[in-house]
């Protein structure tokens, strides 16, 4: 299959960003995944530049600027809307677990960084595996549900994540996905368009 004619060009920015706590108490709320999935589609109303600069940003709750982001921004902003803080979640279980995430064989680092260990896909996969539920990756599209994380493989061994959707194709009946692939948050059939890597369920009840 050809490669995505946005990849080329967002490759040194991925490769930034891919290479380079315990859930809060309500987690489990059965109100989250409908707002979720919500914030995900709105998120696609938005102007945003792909852009994988790293940025200082406040802690918790911070952001980089409201007119760039990558994929895990669409990821970390649709559970912002939800009520969930990705950032300090995840600062907090690496500020405690460090060795069992990537940062330091992947980008060779000695302690977290609350400004960007969020906005990164293998950190985000350790992540969900921990507090959330890590789902058998399969092909039938049955099995993808609104609301759960899937991550991928890009061409150039670069990892991508989106969220699953409450609408599917007009074709094959697949469920679409809300993400960021270079062009903006983007809600696009491409479940099944390139290898998948995970697929988690979080939060869970």
């Amino acid at each position: 299959m050809a490669p995505n004619p946005h990849l080329r060009s967002l490759l040194s920015s991925i490769a930034f960003l891919c290479l380079v706590s315990p859930a809060s108490s309500d987690a489990g709320s059965d109100d989250i995944v409908p707002s979720f999935i919500k914030a995900a589609k709105e998120r696609t109303t938005h102007d945003v530049t792909y852009d994988g600069s790293y940025f200082s940003i406040p802690y918790p709750g911070g952001d980089v600027p409201s007119n760039i982001g990558v994929c895990t921004d669409v990821v970390i902003r649709s559970f912002r809307q939800a009520g969930i803080d990705l950032q300090k979640n995840v600062h907090e279980d690496m500020s405690r677990n460090f060795h069992l995430y990537p940062s330091k064989r992947i980008w060779g680092l000695g302690k977290p960084d609350s400004n960007i260990d969020h906005r990164r896909v293998p950190n985000l996969r350790v992540f969900f595996e921990r507090f959330g539920v890590s789902l058998q990756v399969t092909t039938k599209a049955e099995d993808y549900l609104p609301g759960d994380l899937v991550t991928w493989r890009l061409p150039g061994n670069l990892p991508h994540i989106g969220i699953v959707i409450d609408e599917k194709s007009s074709e094959g009946n697949i469920p679409l996905i809300s993400h960021n692939i270079g062009n903006g948050p983007k809600i696009s059939n491409m479940l099944f368009d390139y290898p998948i890597t995970g697929h988690y369920r979080y939060p869970v009840n």
